[in-house]
């Protein structure tokens, strides 16, 4: 837990800062710690894709395919909470008799990764700091595949999460450069890609097909 004597020193962060630290800490150092100019990769322009072209084919959806039977949707909500000192945008929340459900969209074809799991659990925790009621699940979106993973909100996760933001704001006061991720076929694709001359970067990335949308 975090008292209100200490919610002040907290160094502010994203919720994108807890999903990219789980990819690779070193993306989150070269942002806070050690600001660099960086190259915008085909990735990221293909995810603004996939988030526009999604925000058009979600509205005529009908709520079945989350197995939900009533509800609203709201897309790109803006969430903080200062006892966290975090802040983060949703894809889309779910408002249901049961309460608020986030939804995030993501555009791979494998199965969600840590990183998204934690970064669904840390939004629920905003939105239950705004909105001042529990939420007990969230949801991934693949696009190109249109599966749906149910990702259960527990109390364990929310632990998690508060330690990996006392992991990376340890980070950014000791202003110390953490090791690289263990993968490291995923910085063929980064945009700091540059400033990491300790790392082999001989891979291949490959990219999936955007699903079309009607006019």
């Amino acid at each position: 837990m975090v008292d209100q004597a200490n919610e002040s020193s907290l160094v502010p962060l994203t919720v994108s800062d807890i999903k990219q630290f789980l990819y690779c800490p070193r993306i989150v150092y070269f942002r806070t710690v050690l600001p660099v100019e960086h190259a915008t990769t085909f990735k990221m322009e293909y995810g603004k894709q996939i988030h526009d072209l999604l925000d058009r084919l979600e509205k005529r959806r009908t709520l079945a395919r989350y197995r939900l039977k009533e509800g609203t949707r709201e897309f790109h909500v803006h969430v903080f909470s200062r006892r966290l000192a975090l802040s983060g945008v949703v894809d889309m929340i779910f408002r249901t008799p049961d309460g608020i459900i986030p939804v995030e969209f993501k555009a791979s074809t494998r199965e969600p990764g840590i990183n998204h799991k934690y970064q669904l659990v840390a939004y629920a925790m905003l939105l239950e700091d705004v909105f001042q009621a529990q939420i007990r699940s969230g949801f991934i979106y693949l696009v190109p595949t249109e599966k749906i993973h149910l990702v259960p909100i527990t109390a364990n996760s929310r632990l998690h999460v508060k330690r990996i933001l006392g992991t990376i704001r340890n980070m950014i006061r000791q202003q110390r450069m953490p090791e690289p991720t263990r993968s490291h076929h995923r910085c063929r694709e980064c945009e700091f890609a540059n400033f990491c001359r300790d790392i082999d970067r001989r891979c291949t990335t490959r990219y999936v097909k955007l699903p079309r949308a009607s006019s």
